[in-house]
C-alpha cells in the first residue's frame, strides 16, 4: 500500500476507537458495561446487530465466496426474516420482562442450575472459537500487505480490540459499530462502482452479468432438493430458520445487542431492520465477488491469491514446477480471455447460436485453467503439510490491493479492520458478561459489590481475548472463512435452540429431562458431522427437534418411574 493509504487506513481505525472510548465515558456499573444502561434506540439496535454478524470475514470472504461458488450462498439467510418474526413475538418480551443480562439467566428460572450452566458453556465454547476466526480475518491483510508471519499480524489485531472492549464494554462497542456500518455501506457501493468502472470499455454492467451467468456465477437460487447440498432453497428456508433463530435468539453476542434497547419495540425495530436489510447487503457483497470474477476473465488473476503461500514454493526445492505452471497458466488464461471476448462479441450481436457455441469454449476454456490451479496446489501441498491451499479468504484482497487506486485502497481494507473490530468486540463482550453473569456472580462471588464485577468483567474480556487469540493461529485449517464460522455454529445452535424451544413451548418438560436431552442430541449432532451425514444446516434442524423429541420421551420415563414409587 501506498503512504496515502496507510494514512487513511491509520486516521479511519483511530478515530473509531477514540470515538467509541469517549461515547462510553464514565461507564462504573456493570449494567452500563454489559449492556450500555439499556437505553439505545432502534437504529442504534439494529446497526450494532447487524455490525456484530458482519464481521471481516464477511468482506474478506463473502466476495471470494461469490467469485468461486456464484451467488448461491445468498440462499443461506433466507430463513432470516422468518426467524426475526418468530424472535420479536416470543424471545424479546420475554428477556426484556424478566430483566436479564443474559439469555441464559431464563433457563434457570424456568428449569434449573445445570441446564442454565450447560447451555451457557456450549454458547462459550462455541463463541470463543468463533470469535478466534474473526480475530484471523483482518490478520490475513496485514500479513499479505506487510508479507509478515501471520501469528504477529493475530497478535497485534488481538490486542487493539482487547484494549477498547476492556475499557468501554457494550457502550464503546455499540457507539463504534454505528459509526462502522456506515462507512462500511459507503465503501461497499465504492467497491462495486470501482469493479465496473475498471472493465474493458466494450464490457458494460450488464455484459459483466451476461458472462458470470454464461460461466454458472449468477446460481442465486436452487430449487433442488438434497439433503448433501450445502446451498439450496430448502436448507436456507428450513435450515437456515433454525440456525438464524438459535444465533439471534439464544447467541449472547448478539441478544445482548438488543437488550441494550431501551424498550421492548426499540428492540423489535432493530431487529426487523436487520431482517429487511440483511438478505440485499449479502447479496450485493456476493455480487461484488462475481463481479471481480468477471473482471479477471479479462486481467489475468494469480495462479494462486495466496501471496505468503506463493512466496514459500517459490524459496523451495519445488520453484522451477511451479514457475512452469505459472507460464503455462498465463498462456491458458490468454486463450480463454479470447474466448471470452468472443462471447461478449455474440452477445453483443445478440445471436443465440453464436452465444451458445462461445459460452462452450469459455467453460472449456476455463476448465483447463482451474486444472492447472489444482496442479498448483497439488505442488504446494508437496512442499509442505501445512500449506494453506485455500486462497478465498486472499481473491477479493487481492483485487482491492493491486487494482483499486491510491485512497481507495486504504479505505477499503480499513473497512475490513472495522467489521473486525465490531465483530470482535462483540463477541469478547459477550463471553465475559456469559462468564460473569452464568458462573463467576452465580457460582464463585454471589454477594460482591457491583464495582467488583465490573472489574471482573474486564478481566473476562482480557482472559477470553487471549483465548480467541490462540485460536485464531489455528483458523488457517477451516478453509473458507465465512464457511467455517456457519459450520462451527451448527455444530451448537439446533441444540441450544431446542433447550429455549422447550422452556418456551413446552412447559410440562422438567430440568433434569431436557438437560439429559441435550447432552444426547449434541453427541448425535458431533458425530454427524463427523461422518459428513448431511449439509451443515441441516444440523441445526436435527439438533433442535432431536432435543424437544428427546426431552419428551425423557419426561415421559420420569413421570412413569415417580407413579410406579
Amino acid at each position: 500500500m501506498s503512504v496515502i493509504d496507510w494514512i487513511v487506513l491509520g486516521i479511519t481505525l483511530f478515530s473509531i476507537v477514540i470515538y467509541g472510548i469517549w461515547k462510553s465515558r464514565g461507564t462504573t456499573n456493570i449494567e452500563g458495561y454489559l449492556l450500555a444502561d439499556r437505553q439505545l434506540p432502534w437504529y442504534h439496535v439494529g446497526l450494532s446487530v447487524m455490525a456484530t454478524q458482519a464481521s471481516a470475514i464477511t468482506f474478506l470472504s463473502a466476495p471470494g465466496q461469490g467469485y468461486s461458488d456464484g451467488l448461491r450462498f445468498v440462499q443461506f439467510y433466507f430463513g432470516l426474516p422468518l426467524a426475526m418474526v418468530v424472535l420479536c413475538i416470543t424471545f424479546i418480551p420475554i428477556f426484556h420482562k424478566l430483566n436479564v443480562y443474559t439469555a441464559y439467566e431464563y433457563l434457570e428460572k424456568r428449569f434449573d442450575n445445570k441446564t442454565r450452566t450447560l447451555t451457557a458453556f456450549l454458547f462459550l465454547l462455541q463463541r470463543g472459537l468463533s470469535t478466534g476466526i474473526t480475530i484471523y480475518a483482518p490478520a490475513i491483510i496485514l500479513s499479505t500487505i506487510l508479507n509478515i508471519d501471520i501469528i504477529y499480524t493475530i497478535i497485534a489485531n488481538g490486542l487493539l480490540v482487547i484494549t477498547y472492549t476492556v475499557y468501554g464494554g457494550t457502550k464503546a462497542v455499540s457507539y463504534t459499530q454505528l459509526l462502522q456500518m456506515s462507512i462500511i455501506f459507503a465503501g461497499l457501493f465504492l467497491a462495486a462502482f470501482m469493479v465496473v468502472h475498471l472493465l474493458p470499455d466494450n464490457v458494460s454492467f450488464t455484459d459483466a452479468l451476461h458472462i458470470a451467468g454464461k460461466m454458472n456465477k449468477l446460481n442465486a437460487i436452487d430449487t433442488n432438493f438434497d439433503l448433501n447440498n450445502r446451498y439450496n432453497i430448502w436448507s436456507g428456508i428450513i435450515g437456515g430458520f433454525f440456525l438464524q433463530l438459535s444465533y439471534f435468539g439464544t447467541d449472547q453476542s448478539q441478544v445482548g445487542r438488543y437488550l441494550t434497547g431501551s424498550s421492548i419495540t426499540q428492540s423489535r425495530l432493530g431487529l426487523v431492520m436487520n431482517g429487511l436489510i440483511k438478505i440485499p447487503m449479502q447479496f450485493f457483497i456476493l455480487l461484488i465477488g462475481v463481479l471481480v470474477f468477471t473482471f479477471y476473465q479479462f486481467h489475468q488473476a494469480p495462479l494462486f491469491f495466496n501471496k505468503v503461500e506463493v512466496s514459500r514454493i517459490e524459496r523451495s526445492e519445488y520453484a522451477k514446477g511451479y514457475k512452469v505452471l505459472t507460464e503455462t497458466y498465463s498462456i491458458a488464461h490468454k486463450a480463454k480471455q479470447s474466448e471470452v471476448n468472443f462471447l461478449v462479441d455474440a452477445i453483443h450481436s445478440e445471436d443465440e447460436r453464436a452465444i451458445d457455441q462461445a459460452r462452450i469454449n469459455v467453460q472449456q476454456a476455463d476448465t483447463k485453467v482451474n486444472l492447472i490451479k489444482k496442479e498448483a496446489i497439488a505442488l504446494m501441498e508437496k512442499s509442505s503439510a501445512k500449506a494453506d491451499t485455500n486462497d478465498t479468504n486472499y481473491i477479493f484482497l487481492t483485487f482491492v490491493t493491486e487494482q483499486l487506486p491510491i485512497g481507495i485502497v486504504g479505505l477499503l481494507i480499513a473497512i475490513i479492520f472495522l467489521a473486525a473490530m465490531g465483530s470482535t468486540a462483540s463477541g469478547l463482550n459477550s463471553l465475559a458478561s456469559t462468564t460473569i453473569v452464568d458462573f463467576y456472580k452465580r457460582l464463585f462471588r454471589k454477594e460482591k459489590t457491583d464495582t467488583g464485577y465490573l472489574s471482573a468483567s474486564r478481566w473476562a474480556t482480557v482472559l477470553w481475548g487471549i483465548f480467541c487469540i490462540i485460536v485464531a493461529f489455528y483458523a488457517s485449517k477451516l478453509g473458507n472463512l465465512i464457511e467455517a464460522v456457519n459450520i462451527l455454529g451448527s455444530l451448537f445452535y439446533g441444540t441450544i435452540l431446542g433447550i429455549f424451544l422447550v422452556a418456551f413451548y413446552m412447559k410440562k418438560i422438567s430440568g433434569t429431562a431436557v438437560f439429559y436431552a441435550a447432552l444426547i442430541a449434541e453427541a448425535f449432532i458431533v458425530y454427524a458431522w463427523i461422518t459428513n451425514l448431511t449439509a451443515f444446516l441441516w444440523l441445526n434442524v436435527i439438533g433442535c427437534l432431536l432435543v424437544m423429541i428427546w426431552a419428551y420421551v425423557i419426561q415421559l420415563y420420569l413421570n412413569k418411574r415417580t407413579i410406579i414409587k
